[in-house]
């Protein structure tokens, strides 16, 4: 069984920095591409950023690019996301994901889904 945990989330002024982590156990992290996603009260969830499984593609929303990174250590089973210059409306809970099917490509549908952080971003 596939299982991702988040952590990192929390409360910051606008201009500041946050970097979430998300572990994965129940199968060979390195074999998969993985994904953040993010869902603001009363929104849907929307696509942040994505990396491949060697972690030299990624892929990010137009909200985001130039002030987030995403990252992955294999050896630690570990994604990150870089959050830089963080504005109000990058409040949201923050959800790491990942696909059923190994490739070498960026993933397109996400089965697993971690339980979300919360990062909350003040004026």
């Amino acid at each position: 069984q596939v299982q991702l945990v988040e952590s990192g989330g929390g409360l910051v002024q606008a201009g500041g920095s946050l970097r979430l982590s998300c572990t994965a156990s129940g199968r060979t992290f390195s074999s998969y591409g993985m994904g953040w996603f993010r869902q603001a009260p009363g929104k849907e969830r929307d696509f942040v950023a994505a990396i491949n499984w060697r972690g030299d593609n990624t892929n990010y929303a137009d909200s985001v690019k130039g002030r987030f990174t995403i990252s992955r250590d294999n050896a630690k089973n570990t994604v990150y996301l870089q959050m830089n210059s963080l504005k109000a409306e990058d409040t949201a809970v923050y959800y790491c994901a990942a696909p059923r099917n190994s490739g070498s490509s960026l993933p397109k549908k996400y089965d697993y889904w971690g339980q979300g952080t919360q990062v909350t971003v003040s004026r």
